[in-house]
Order: C-alpha cells, then structure tokens, then sequence
C-alpha cells in the first residue's frame, strides 16, 4: 500500500475543481426547488450560461 507523502504534494485541477463547483450549486438549487425537476431555463440560471455568453460576445 502506498501513502501520500506529508507534505505540499497536492495537485490541483483547477477545471475538475470548477466542475465541482458548478456541480454543487446545481443540487443546492435542485434541493431548494418547488418542482420535481429544474427547468432548462432555471438550470442556465443557476449555471450563468447567459453571463458567459455576453462576455464572450456570443
């Protein structure tokens, strides 16, 4: 069996990382919704799809 060394090994996927993130507000806004399911709309809310979109000029 092989251990991690002490110490600052860590490596960090800053995409996975954000992934993650992104991932966790989606079940937070699952959770606090009033309907069975997110609609698409609200799902791009929550995802900011139309931030990204205006900032990339698209």
């Amino acid at each position: 069996m092989r251990v991690a060394p002490v110490g600052g090994t860590a490596v960090q996927d800053h995409v996975a990382l954000a992934e993650i993130e992104l991932c966790g507000e989606l079940i937070i806004a699952a959770s606090a919704a009033d309907e069975d399911r997110l609609s698409l709309e609200s799902i791009d809310e929550v995802l900011r799809v139309a931030e990204e979109r205006d900032a990339s000029g698209g």
